[in-house]
């Protein structure tokens, strides 16, 4: 999606939502952006936003997930257009997706996992 704002927001928890089994409900963590934490945010019933503290990208995975993506696969490019970077993203994302052990592995947090 080209935009960073609470439609987009709304589509993506939407389509988690369709991935929670029935009966069962999905946390998502989250960070303080705008369009995470608007009150204008419809957010489907089995799902719970769970907002990270602010100024903390240490405590989201994700974070290293994008870094990851950009050592990887993502730096040192001359993107031709718009399409061209969705394109190269979605290739990336792709390449990654075909790695969960890698995704398991970056996102791993001791302290959250070793109790």
């Amino acid at each position: 999606m080209p935009w960073c704002d609470i439609p987009a927001m709304e589509l993506h928890l939407a389509e988690i939502s369709k991935a929670v089994d029935p009966g069962a409900h999905a946390v998502v963590i989250v960070d303080q952006a705008g369009w995470h934490m608007s009150a204008k945010l419809t957010i489907p019933d089995n799902i719970t936003l769970l907002p990270l503290p602010p100024r903390s990208p240490e405590l989201n995975p994700v974070e290293n997930i994008w870094q990851f993506m950009r050592e990887n696969w993502l730096s040192n490019r001359i993107f031709q257009s718009y399409e061209d970077i969705v394109a190269l993203c979605c290739e990336a994302w792709n390449k990654l997706i075909e790695r969960p052990w890698k995704i398991i592995s970056i996102g791993m947090r001791e302290w959250a996992h070793g109790f």
